[in-house]
């Protein structure tokens, strides 16, 4: 029987992935025009504010507060299912992008609107490698930078 199909790994591209390779190392990387210096995430080969097609790699600080978030109690696309309830969320990276990710490491009820994050880096397991996905949790904690979590293995 073949495996289910997964809705939650992004496909790779050689565009991407730079982001990707940086991810698996714990790093977080945005886009930067060298025309109009404004950061942007998700990555584009132009610039969404002046159209510059001269943007580049940057590594971000990793850092971000929180600025919408929704707790999901029911998906049934495979493996959210498996997931809930989980903490969908939408943070604003200290360079100024915002950025669509998950929370991690917080109950839903602890969550407040401009509360301090950091990046966590959540290893997916896929078919012959994994995928590093940039997560976010609460600022402080101490823990590593890198979570292990393998949601495929428990199909």
């Amino acid at each position: 029987m073949p495996a289910a199909p997964r809705f939650d790994l992004p496909e790779t591209d050689d565009f991407t992935r730079p982001f990707w390779d940086a991810a698996a190392e714990g790093l977080l990387l945005i886009r930067r025009c060298r025309a109009c210096a404004k950061a942007h995430h998700y990555p584009r080969e132009f610039c969404p504010y002046c159209w510059s097609e001269d943007v580049d790699w940057e590594r971000a600080s990793g850092r971000a507060t929180l600025y919408t978030w929704s707790v999901v109690h029911r998906n049934d696309l495979p493996p959210f299912g498996e997931r809930v309830p989980y903490t969908a969320a939408v943070v604003d990276l200290a360079e100024g992008p915002r950025m669509m990710t998950e929370i991690v490491e917080c109950p839903g009820a602890q969550l407040l609107i401009g509360m301090e994050l950091e990046v966590a880096i959540r290893t997916e397991a896929t078919e012959g490698d994994g995928l590093a996905v940039p997560v976010f949790r609460p600022a402080g904690q101490g823990q590593s930078n890198s979570l292990t979590q393998e949601f495929s293995s428990r199909r």
